[in-house]
């Protein structure tokens, strides 16, 4: 081996000084990967490579960051999220308004119910006759109301029309008629008798007597004196104390005590007359008395004249 040659271990023999390897007899550098000889250059100077600091461990549950993955173009931009707190809608602003006129009506209710001497000094039982007042006249109208229903559809009926329109006019003629007082009525009512000085038993005082019974749902009456003399009650029926004592009734003189025969609901008309305050009381604060009896049958036999109208015409 010459001078200019030495063993490197690898079995190609390698140049001693600077220069460029080569193989055996001047052949290229048969090594894989080998950079071409031309490319080397000896002057060239060679940048240090810094070295690697291993990875610190990771602790237990991390995970290595992964990249996002990049959004694909042209994909929407998610919304925005719309704020937890929700506009009143109209149907809540309804309700609302709605809670708020219940509400001023029940404390107009109660302020008026707490304020009215009469009904605070009520007794139970009285207060319980006054609701069953109402609870029948509730029914009654209501009984009505599926009655005038029903004749209704009778009348709109094809074939029983006609019928049904002369059955229901010549009801409605009955009722018009006991009504005027043109016609006698028969029926289950009470029998009240008024007895006590004249002024226990005034005109006024008779006036409020037919209207409480009127209210309670009377739908016929007539009024006697002591000597059988009897008036027929309708819309038109005025009293008057008479000179002397006694009352004038639709130009009839009548002498005490009086006696009224009305057809209605007898426990119905009986609770309106002894509400507190009301005809009784007033006719016992007078020293007078006032006796109601429950009939099954009541009379009205008495008649009252057609009233001629002069001016009053039907709307055709």
């Amino acid at each position: 081996m010459s001078e200019e040659h030495r063993e490197t271990g690898t079995g190609w023999p390698s140049p001693v000084g600077p220069g460029r390897p080569s193989g055996p007899a001047g052949e290229p550098d048969p090594r894989p990967n080998a950079p071409d000889p031309d490319e080397l250059s000896p002057l060239a100077p060679v940048e240090p490579v810094e070295p690697v600091s291993p990875a610190e461990p990771l602790a237990p549950g991390e995970r290595e960051d992964v990249p996002a993955p990049a959004e694909e173009p042209g994909a929407a931009a998610a919304p925005d999220r719309a704020p937890v707190s929700r506009r009143l809608t109209s149907a809540g602003a309804m309700i609302a308004v709605l809670l708020a006129l219940l509400g001023f009506t029940l404390v107009v209710q109660l302020k008026t119910t707490s304020t009215d001497p009469t009904l605070a000094a009520t007794r139970e039982e009285d207060l319980v006759r006054i609701s069953s007042d109402l609870d029948s006249r509730e029914r009654r109208l209501r009984q009505d109301i599926e009655a005038l229903e029903e004749s209704q559809r009778q009348l709109r009926s094809g074939e029983l029309g006609r019928q049904a329109a002369l059955e229901e006019a010549t009801r409605r003629a009955d009722e018009l008629g006991i009504l005027a007082g043109t016609l006698p009525a028969v029926g289950p009512g009470l029998e009240v008798r008024f007895s006590g000085p004249e002024k226990a038993m005034s005109s006024t005082r008779i006036l409020d007597a037919v209207q409480e019974l009127r209210g309670a749902g009377a739908e016929a009456m007539q009024i006697q004196g002591a000597d059988g003399t009897a008036v027929r009650v309708i819309a038109s029926t005025y009293f008057v104390d008479a000179s002397g004592g006694g009352l004038v009734v639709d130009g009839r003189r009548l002498s005490g005590p009086y006696t009224i025969l009305v057809i209605g609901d007898p426990a119905t008309m009986r609770t309106a007359l002894n509400i507190p305050g009301g005809v009784v009381s007033s006719v016992r604060d007078a020293a007078g008395n006032v006796t109601s009896e429950d009939r099954e049958v009541v009379e009205v036999s008495q008649l009252h004249a057609p009233i001629k109208l002069d001016h009053a015409r039907p709307v055709s």
